[in-house]
């Protein structure tokens, strides 16, 4: 037990310093690979770029074993999370590759010293925390886009009604803005602007989102267009149904959480209060528990 504890920490030693050496001489990379290491290299921490550059080299392997099946769906998820950190499929591989090794390698020490919770747990960490980071900036992403759209929508009628074009108008509003609806609009404008249709562009948008609002939106826009609704109208009526779904999502939560408060007080806090009120008058009463027990 001792020779695998001290094999396993002496490839650890040597796979931190071989990273080190290879993250500062900056080891020559796939094309591809060196691409995806630089996207979004402004918006990722100095730790997140450590661990790709350690992790890059494998990346490939990662993505075989996940088969194309899962490639892409893992990047579907990307997608909908928006590339947070300027992550990327490689990116996605590369971190897997390194949460991966350490926490099976944290997994296997702390098993030998016989603490299997804690070996779980890192199990767990190098299983599925590039999975946590991904589904966290999906929800966060998803609540920004849907409070940001029924504002967006009415600033964006008062322009276009003020005479302005529906496409000048989007550049207009999009570029006031900040967040992800600004740029999935931007990305939407340069689709556009390279020749893809209007409806083409809006259905991609969709895709991009897997948001109910966002969809509404698209959709209630191109149903006006097919029949020649005006699109100040179309546009201050979306809003107004947002902002009604909303309203209806806000009272079914709170409709929800009645019954889990409910039942957390009843489970938990009641009990605890008779327990106390309980034991302060035992206490409280100066009996001789000794004597009962008959001692």
């Amino acid at each position: 037990m001792e020779l695998i504890l001290a094999l396993v920490m002496g490839l650890s030693v040597w796979g931190f310093f071989a990273g080190i050496r290879m993250y500062r001489r900056d080891a020559k990379l796939p094309g591809d690979l060196a691409v995806a290491l630089e996207v979004g290299a402004t918006r990722t921490g100095a730790a997140n770029s450590l661990v790709d550059r350690l992790g890059m080299r494998y990346a490939p392997a990662v993505l075989r074993m996940m088969g194309p099946k899962q490639v892409n769906k893992v990047r579907r998820k990307i997608d909908l999370a928006g590339n947070p950190g300027g992550l990327t499929i490689d990116r996605y591989a590369a971190r897997r590759a390194v949460y991966g090794v350490l926490g099976g390698v944290g997994g296997l020490v702390m098993l030998s010293k016989g603490s299997v919770f804690v070996a779980l747990m890192l199990f767990a960490f190098g299983a599925f925390w590039t999975e946590v980071g991904i589904w966290s900036a999906m929800r966060i992403r998803k609540d920004e886009i849907e409070r940001t759209l029924p504002d967006f929508l009415d600033v964006l009628a008062v322009v276009v009604s003020a005479g302005l074009g529906f496409r000048q108008a989007l550049d207009r509003v999009a570029s006031k803005y900040e967040g992800p609806w600004s740029d999935e609009l931007r990305i939407t404008l340069r689709q556009m602007d390279m020749g893809m249709s209007r409806r083409q562009a809006f259905a991609e948008l969709r895709k991009r989102n897997d948001s109910e609002q966002v969809a509404m939106f698209v959709t209630a826009l191109q149903q006006g267009e097919e029949l020649g609704a005006p699109i100040v109208d179309t546009l201050v009526a979306i809003a107004t149904d947002m902002r009604r779904t909303d309203a209806q999502n806000a009272r079914r939560k709170a409709a929800r959480a009645v019954p889990k408060a409910t039942m957390m007080i009843t489970t938990f806090m009641v009990p605890a209060t008779m327990i106390l009120l309980g034991a302060g008058l035992l206490l409280g009463s100066g009996t001789d528990f000794g004597s009962i027990a008959g001692k």
